[in-house]
């Protein structure tokens, strides 16, 4: 092998090995775009997926909120009617109890000895309704006598807008104890609501609870 031919074949193994390099170092560069655009991926998709996740999540809490709301304005609806329904009921009860001549006017005097014994003056006001006023005007005696020693009062002559039971007044006006049937039914209406909505739910009255189980 002459000198030219020697030079060829050394060129050609250097040209040979530095492409088998390039070769291998561009497969090394392939890999690592593979794994970098791989791993880009992976990540987007964990991004896409979180946000997805997210947005679900945002999306059931969105509609059990306004399955809560829903459910809330029903559940108000429906005890706002149980309580006017119980209130009616109550009314048309106290008028039939009102035909008991004399079960309702020692229930009435009852009333105004207690209401008397709640305030401290000596000299107070009776208030009742028109019916009632001609009852207590003809038995008037009956009433001093429920009053606690040393304790004197009088009838009003105005007519009260009540359907029964009565308002005791200091003489000064400063001292009232409401006894009628709207001042009594307002002082409980609370429990009533309250009673009412341990009925409804028994299990408790938080709406979450319909939910969460």
């Amino acid at each position: 092998m002459n000198q030219v031919e020697a030079l060829e074949q050394a060129i050609l193994t250097r040209a040979e090995r530095l492409a088998d390099e390039f070769r291998e170092r561009a497969n090394r560069g392939r890999d690592s775009i593979l794994r970098e655009a791989a791993e880009r991926l992976r990540l987007r998709e964990e991004r896409e997926e979180a946000l997805a996740r997210a947005l679900a999540e945002r999306s059931f809490r969105q509609q059990v909120q306004a399955s809560e709301l829903k459910m809330q304005s029903h559940l108000d609806l429906l005890r706002w009617n149980l309580v006017q329904g119980v209130e009616r009921r109550l009314q048309a009860r106290m008028q039939r109890f009102m035909q008991d001549e004399a079960g309702y006017f020692q229930w009435l005097l009852a009333l105004i000895g207690e209401a008397a014994g709640r305030i401290e003056r000596e000299s107070l006001l009776v208030r009742v309704n028109a019916r009632d006023h001609q009852r207590l005007f003809a038995r008037w005696d009956d009433v001093l006598e429920r009053l606690p020693k040393g304790h004197s009062a009088t009838l009003a002559d105005d007519p009260l807008e009540t359907l029964g039971g009565c308002l005791l007044l200091s003489d000064d006006g400063r001292i009232r104890v409401d006894q009628t049937f709207e001042g009594r039914l307002t002082r409980l209406r609370a429990r009533l609501q309250q009673v009412i909505l341990e009925r409804l739910l028994p299990g408790g009255l938080d709406t979450g609870n319909l939910f969460s189980g």
